[in-house]
């Protein structure tokens, strides 16, 4: 019956996606786009409305506006929050794109556009199927939406959104699609994203740049200081080495581990495909599991002294670097923000002052796999793929799902559709047409499943 609606649609469905699509909502450039992140929240406003709400509004943030929609079928019933984004990147370079990256165009089975997948695309998946769940009187739970439009920027005024609409956001499950499978055909539910804590450190040596012959052997370099000092934050096994990192770090249940041993992996493709030799990491995990659910420690950037052509021999007096951390779950961002502050306060050589500074930061998170909703989500995936859906914990991190956590209190499901290839982020970003029709079958029965927990 669904397959059958998708077909009879599918014209109006990729119209009424389309003109989503049109509206460069994109965030990062205000002076821009402003006009056009209010006039995509509109027509999402009458997209939900269309789809079968009782109410959807445009609510006002410290930035750009949320887009809010209901459907109570009854107070006492259970609640699925639905959460999205509108807003999208950056499409630059345009030169790189083979289409107009703001009029969508199908081409060899895919649609080519920008937020196609990341996450117009993926957010209009849980509309349509709010809609014929609606329309075929289907739904026995309550279900909210909530579409903000700062994610690509970070979510600065999600939060405080969130703590003061508490009671309106109230639900028992948050279904969020704005992640990906392992391959179209290997369907997977990401149970896991890493937090991230990230610094500037600033190395001062002599008060100004000297001579290296006149002053080489004799004044500390403060490259080098800063080079030997992040050198010495991790070991030969890749661990990492500031005092109590690890104290909260979770063990991932055996049956997740299990899982992951079921994901296809080609070491030697993956080498290839990065043009190295050898792969690094933590002692004791492999590949999939020292970027799913280990923590590690970066040089995201790093300099200092001459950086022009040919040669000047100098000692500057500065070296500089920016620092981070990927987190697991429980590792609690501010409290290792301030570990590896006062680390390399310590560690520091009075051949040289320090400033280090924490510049953001978020929490991990995790869903674990034997929750009801997860159960829901796993056997919607497992009737229209034709099996059950790996978990996998992924090496990046979406710090408004742990936000929503910690200030609603309600667990997230991220029941995500997108592949590797979908290029999201990237000049040509598209997303496979099959696959939204499969996501909104999946979606489905997701609300079919959920209703006989």
């Amino acid at each position: 019956m669904i397959k059958e609606y998708i077909k009879n649609n599918q014209e109006r469905m990729l119209e009424e996606l389309f003109s989503l699509i049109r509206i460069p909502s994109v965030s990062a450039q205000p002076e821009k786009h402003s006009q056009d992140m209010m006039r995509c929240a509109e027509r999402w406003k009458e997209l939900l409305l269309l789809a079968g709400v009782d109410k959807a509004e445009v609510m006002q943030t410290k930035g750009n506006p949320v887009v809010y929609g209901e459907k109570i079928i009854d107070p006492n019933a259970k609640t699925v929050l639905v959460y999205g984004h509108y807003d999208v990147m950056p499409a630059e370079p345009f030169e790189l794109w083979k289409s107009e990256p703001f009029e969508p165009e199908i081409r060899d089975g895919h649609l080519w556009a920008r937020g196609a997948d990341d996450d117009k695309g993926q957010s209009f998946i849980q509309a349509k199927a709010f809609e014929y769940i609606v329309k075929h009187d289907l739904l026995k739970h309550n279900v909210k939406f909530i579409l903000e439009g700062e994610e690509e920027i970070g979510s600065p005024s999600l939060g405080a959104f969130c703590t003061e609409n508490k009671e309106l956001l109230k639900s028992d499950i948050i279904l969020v699609s704005d992640t990906s499978m392992l391959a179209a055909d290997l369907p997977s539910l990401t149970t896991g994203l890493r937090g991230l804590a990230y610094w500037q450190i600033e190395v001062t040596g002599p008060n100004h740049d000297l001579h290296s012959g006149h002053f080489g052997g004799a004044v500390a370099n403060p490259i080098n200081v800063l080079c030997k000092m992040i050198a010495d934050c991790t070991n030969e096994d890749g661990k990492v080495m500031f005092p109590g990192f690890y104290d909260d770090v979770e063990e991932v249940p055996e049956e997740e581990r299990k899982m992951v041993a079921e994901i296809p992996f080609n070491e030697a493709a993956y080498k290839q495909s990065l043009d190295v030799e050898e792969l690094f990491g933590e002692k004791g995990y492999n590949t999939i599991e020292r970027n799913g659910f280990r923590p590690c420690f970066d040089v995201c950037g790093i300099w200092g002294g001459y950086q022009g052509e040919g040669s000047k021999t100098v000692i500057p007096s500065k070296a500089f670097a920016k620092l981070s951390c990927r987190l697991v779950p429980h590792q609690d961002h501010e409290k290792i923000g301030q570990l590896v502050v006062d680390y390399f306060n310590k560690v520091a050589p009075k051949t040289v002052k320090i400033n280090i500074q924490s510049l953001h930061g978020g929490q991990g998170y995790v869903c674990p796999i034997d929750l009801p909703a997860y159960k829901a989500a796993e056997r919607g995936f497992e009737k229209v793929f034709g099996k059950r859906p790996l978990a996998v914990r992924r090496g990046g991190s979406i710090p408004i799902i742990a936000a929503f956590e910690k200030i609603l209190g309600v667990k997230t499901i991220l029941m995500g559709f997108g592949l590797e290839s979908n290029a999201i982020h990237s000049p040509n970003e598209n997303m496979p047409v099959d696959l939204i029709w499969k996501g909104i079958e999946s979606v489905v029965n997701f609300h079919l499943e959920y209703d006989k927990i």
